[in-house]
């Protein structure tokens, strides 16, 4: 019996593809010039801040994108004004790292209608921490750390839309019920799809309090559920449905496939650098939402769509 011949896809929409492609190479798309520069007076004691979070954000944004050191980034950022002719003035590296501390970082995301089909996953992603540093300096014993990052992709859109950044010891499913609460409660769930490590009853009764299915495989030494609740009925469905179809027809018939487009979006996460450069917890959050949000925009200029011809 011959092997059956490999599918074949071809981009529909290449021509505005090619020119979001094109977007992503100019400097000026991170600038809006509408923007407010300068941080508002506030009433509260005290020496008010000179810079709005917009301008932090931005000039953080140019520092990731380009990998660039703290008083590198300054000069970068002058530059792009100066092309713009915006006569604003730039903050000191000092400044940048100061609040790079406290800043919440602004993602872009764009809801599509109708319920949200989410792809889940998570990635290590290593920093230089104080132990190497050590290693560096006296050649004493060489420490790896890294922390993990994890992210919650709409399917329609391409967006992340939650982000969580914990531990290396922390697992997959204690943080699935966090990603699920950065959604607003009025938007609808539809599906939830992740690999074998969401398989437990923590993460089947999230998903069904938020009124979505699970589109979880059944771990290889996976057993029945006692059938003490919806969610437990719902994950014996997904084990009665593999056992009786297979595992391979299971995934195909499910869906389950389209969660390498999470991994390769983790892939894109990394493309900003293999490892972290902040140190402390609270900058590395801020440069990790910095990196989802430079996703999202490159995002929002344009995809490719792809359909099957063959």
């Amino acid at each position: 019996m011959s092997r059956p011949a490999s599918p074949r896809y071809r981009t529909t929409n290449w021509k505005s593809y090619n020119d979001a492609l094109k977007q992503r190479g100019s400097l000026l798309i991170w600038l809006d010039k509408e923007m407010v520069w300068r941080a508002p007076k506030a009433g509260s004691n005290g020496r008010p801040p000179v810079f709005s979070d917009g301008a932090i954000q931005f000039c953080l944004m140019v520092k990731v994108l380009f990998g660039l050191p703290l008083r590198q980034t300054i000069g970068m950022v002058a530059s792009i004004l100066s092309m713009a002719e915006l006569d604003w003035p730039v903050p000191d590296f000092s400044t940048l790292s100061r609040r790079q501390k406290t800043i919440t970082v602004q993602i872009p995301s764009r809801r599509a209608p109708g319920p949200l089909n989410l792809l889940v996953d998570s990635t290590g992603i290593k920093f230089l921490g104080d132990g190497e540093w050590l290693a560096r300096k006296h050649g004493s014993h060489r420490r790896r750390q890294y922390r993990k990052v994890h992210l919650a992709m709409d399917t329609a859109t391409g967006d992340v839309r939650a982000v969580a950044f914990t531990s290396s010891d922390k697992g997959d499913s204690p943080v699935l019920p966090d990603l699920l609460d950065q959604f607003p409660p009025d938007e609808q769930i539809g599906t939830v799809t992740g690999d074998g490590a969401f398989d437990t009853r923590r993460c089947h009764t999230a998903i069904l309090e938020r009124g979505g299915t699970a589109v979880i495989p059944i771990r290889r030494n996976g057993r029945r559920w006692k059938e003490d609740g919806p969610a437990a009925k719902a994950r014996n469905d997904i084990l009665r449905a593999t056992q009786r179809l297979g595992r391979a027809i299971w995934k195909r018939w499910s869906g389950y496939h389209a969660r390498s487009r999470i991994e390769a979006r983790m892939r894109c996460l990394k493309s900003f650098g293999e490892r972290i450069a902040s140190r402390d917890p609270d900058r590395q959050t801020a440069e990790i939402h910095i990196r989802v949000a430079l996703m999202n925009r490159f995002n929002a200029l344009g995809t490719a769509e792809i359909e099957r011809v063959a």
